[in-house]
């Protein structure tokens, strides 16, 4: 099969395509037959060397994948050759065949594509661990998503106002502003020309808001705990201005402040199944409906690999960016 490896840290040019065997699936897992691979931040980071990578898990970059079944290890009893399915991964996506364990899996919501498929499980079991299991967010909150048109973002708005929140969030264009509203934000703050400390005071009428979704950290750290309502909870799944910041206790001992932040990936296999359940039951139906969709910016070949870690590191596109890997997906650009 062929396969995206990253041979030495660097750039997007240090991606190279080759060629190794079929893995077999083990105990618990199947083998996919990748059609099409989502693209995230955490690839480029992996490939850049700033990813620790634990015993286990792939030197392969890919979190997630959508294909069909072509192989099933001993105890797996739901899923059989030839179903399509959606899966998120520890590593692996950038290739003709990724292994994954079954409980990973999701059947391809109705309606959707292997394409469309693909862009789902890492964003969606992102946002549904930290917005609504360690951000506990619930109907009738206020969510303030930073980074709003990202793959994250895009999934955050969606699902949490198909759930009953109100959602606003931070952007950094018109663009990518409109693009929010569109998507079911209440307010869209352009932190280039805004100060978002300052709208959300007034939007909000000096409350505050319930929850806040932050993959920047730094400087936004003492703004993030200033505009949290009491009993606010502040969620970390990156910091890409710095992990050490200066914080007022005071705040977070009147107002009774949480602080709080995981990643996905160093998740237990278990605790990535209870996700898996828990989309499957709340969220597809939704999809299905149509009440929340795919947002793709654009779908690169396995081949142009680079290209789509160029696009992900300039911070253009608006929601995600996919690899297509099987003989039915294409490319495109957003529309």
């Amino acid at each position: 099969m062929r396969q995206i490896n990253i041979p030495q840290p660097g750039g997007p040019e240090v991606l190279v395509l080759e060629n190794v065997p079929v893995p077999v699936p083990s105990t618990g897992e199947v083998l996919i037959q990748v059609q099409a691979a989502g693209v995230n931040r955490a690839d480029a980071l992996q490939r850049k060397g700033g990813y620790a990578l634990r015993p286990g898990m792939s030197l392969i970059p890919g979190l997630e994948v959508a294909g069909t079944i072509a192989a099933t290890g001993p105890g797996v009893e739901r899923w059989k050759v030839g179903d399509s399915v959606c899966a998120l991964l520890t590593g692996g996506g950038y290739a003709e065949y990724a292994l994954t364990p079954a409980v990973q899996c999701l059947p391809i919501p109705v309606g959707l594509n292997a394409t469309q498929a693909a862009s789902l499980p890492e964003t969606f079991f992102t946002v549904w661990l930290d917005v609504f299991d360690f951000g506990a967010l619930k109907p009738g909150e206020t969510l303030l998503v930073h980074g709003g048109s990202s793959g994250i973002g895009v999934t955050a708005i969606q699902l949490a106002r198909a759930l009953g929140s109100t959602v606003y969030v931070t952007a950094g264009s018109p663009e990518k502003c409109d693009a929010c509203r569109t998507l079911g934000a209440a307010e869209a703050i352009n932190y280039r020309t805004q100060d978002f400390e300052g709208e959300i005071k007034r939007i909000t009428g000096g409350r505050g808001v319930d929850v806040i979704l932050d993959m920047v950290g730094g400087s936004y750290t003492p703004k993030n705990l200033r505009i949290l309502a009491a009993d606010g909870r502040l969620v970390y799944i990156h910091y890409f201005e710095g992990p050490k910041v200066e914080i007022d206790l005071a705040q977070i001992i009147a107002r009774h402040l949480t602080i709080t932040g995981s990643g996905l990936r160093p998740q237990s296999v278990a605790k990535k199944a209870g996700i898996a359940q828990a989309l499957e039951l709340t969220v597809w139906p939704l999809i299905a409906q149509g009440k929340i969709k795919p947002v793709i910016d654009r779908v690169f070949s396995l081949e142009q690999a680079a290209d789509a870690h160029r696009l992900m590191e300039s911070s253009e596109h608006i929601g995600k960016i996919v690899l297509a890997v099987g003989p039915d997906a294409g490319t495109q650009r957003r529309a």
